[in-house]
C-alpha cells in the first residue's frame, strides 16, 4: 500500500526558524512541550513516537500494510507567515533533513518538500533544488499564506511544478499557529483539526476551480487532504453558483468538471462520505492517506481500505500522481 499523507517532525530543524523555534522541551509539570512561535503544544511527546522515531514508524507501517510512505512537513511548522528570509532558510534546512530520512530507507520512504510560500520566487527555487538535488517527489503547502490560490502571482510556481513534473499536495495549518485565528470558537473541542481544516480545504478547492487554475495549467496535478473538506457534499451548490452568480454569467465555470481534475486522499473516516466523494470525482482521483501517527490515524489495515481491488486502484493512482515507476 502507498500512503501519501503522513507527517514528520524532524529533529534536525529545531531552532532553525530563529526565535520562532521550533522547540522541543518540557513544561513545568514535566510534560513534553512543542513550541512554534508563541504557540505551545502541551503534552504531546513527538520524540518517542513515529513522528520522529523512524524505527517506530516502520513498525507502524508494517502493521498497517504500508509498503511505501510519502513523508510530509508538519503543518504546525509551515512558517508561511513569518519573515521571508527566515522561512527560506527553514525550508532549506527542512528539505535537507527530509532527504536524509528518505535516504535512510529509500525502499520505504519518499518525501515532499516544504516551501516558503510567502515568497513565490524563492518557492520556485526551493522546489527545484529539493527535486533535482534530493529527489523529493513534490511540494506540500498550506492553504493560507497571504496569496490566494487562484492569484496569477502563483502561476510561476504552478509552471515550475509542471516543468519538474511533480505534484503539489495542499493541506491546511491549524488557525492561530501559522496564520490568523479567524474564529476563537474553533479552539473548543479541537475543532480546528476538523471544522477548521474542512473550511480551508473547501475554500482552497473553490479558488482553484473558480479561478481556473487547472485550466491555465492543464498538466498540473494538485492533491487535497481529507477528501477535499466539504466539497463533495456541496458540489451541487458550488456548481450552481459557478453558473448563476454575476461574476460567472458571461463565462460560467463547470465546477464538477474542475473538481474531477483534482486529486484527493480518502482520509474521511466514513464509508458514506467516501462513496459520495468517489461518485463526484471518480475512483481514479483517489489515493490513500493515513495521517500516521496523528490523532486520526488508523489502528488497523481494514480501517484504511478493506477491499483488495480498491487498494490496488488507489496504489495505481498514487504511482501516477507521484510519477513512480
Amino acid at each position: 500500500m502507498i500512503d501519501v499523507h503522513a507527517h514528520v517532525v524532524l529533529g534536525g530543524v529545531m531552532g532553525c526558524a530563529g526565535h520562532y523555534g521550533p522547540e522541543l522541551g518540557t513544561g513545568p509539570e514535566g510534560r513534553p512541550r512543542f513550541r512554534v512561535g508563541g504557540y505551545v503544544l502541551d503534552g504531546v511527546n513527538y520524540a518517542n513516537s513515529p513522528f520522529m522515531d523512524v524505527d517506530l514508524r516502520l513498525r507502524a507501517n508494517d502493521h498497517l500494510g504500508i509498503d511505501l510512505q510519502v513523508l510530509s512537513p508538519n503543518p504546525l511548522t509551515y512558517f508561511h507567515h513569518i519573515e521571508a528570509d527566515l522561512a527560506r532558510n527553514f525550508c532549506q534546512w527542512h528539505n535537507d533533513e527530509m532527504a536524509k530520512v528518505v535516504a535512510s530507507h529509500p525502499d520505504r520512504f519518499r518525501g515532499f518538500a516544504q516551501l516558503p510560500m510567502q515568497d513565490v520566487a524563492a518557492s520556485c527555487e526551493e522546489l527545484t533544488r529539493a527535486v533535482e538535488k534530493h529527489g523529493l517527489v513534490g511540494a506540500y503547502i498550506g492553504t493560507d499564506f497571504g496569496i490566494d490560490l487562484d492569484e496569477p502571482a502563483l502561476d510561476p510556481l504552478w509552471e515550475r511544478a509542471v516543468a519538474l513534473d511533480v505534484p503539489i499536495f495542499v493541506h491546511p495549518a491549524p488557525w492561530g499557529i501559522d496564520g490568523p485565528l479567524r474564529d476563537a470558537r474553533i479552539r473548543k473541542y479541537d475543532l480546528d483539526l476538523s471544522v477548521g481544516f474542512l473550511y480551508e480545504e473547501t475554500m482552497a478547492i473553490a479558488h482553484l476551480v473558480y479561478g481556473r487554475v487547472l485550466e491555465r495549467h492543464p498538466r498540473l496535478d494538485i492533491c487535497v487532504s481529507h477528501g477535499g473538506g466539504a466539497t463533495a457534499y456541496m458540489a451541487g451548490r458550488l456548481e450552481h453558483q459557478g453558473r448563476t452568480r454575476p461574476w460567472a454569467r458571461e463565462n460560467p465555470v463547470d465546477f464538477l468538471a474542475g473538481l474531477k481534475r483534482l486529486w484527493f486522499d480518502q482520509h474521511l473516516h466514513d464509508e458514506g462520505s467516501l462513496r459520495l466523494l468517489t461518485d463526484r470525482v471518480g475512483r481514479d482521483r483517489l489515493v490513500v492517506g493515513t495521517n500516521l501517527a496523528g490523532w486520526d490515524a488508523p489502528s488497523d489495515r481494514r480501517d484504511i481500505v478493506s477491499d483488495g481491488d480498491i487498494e490496488a486502484a488507489y496504489d495505481d493512482n498514487a504511482r501516477r500522481l507521484l510519477r513512480l515507476k
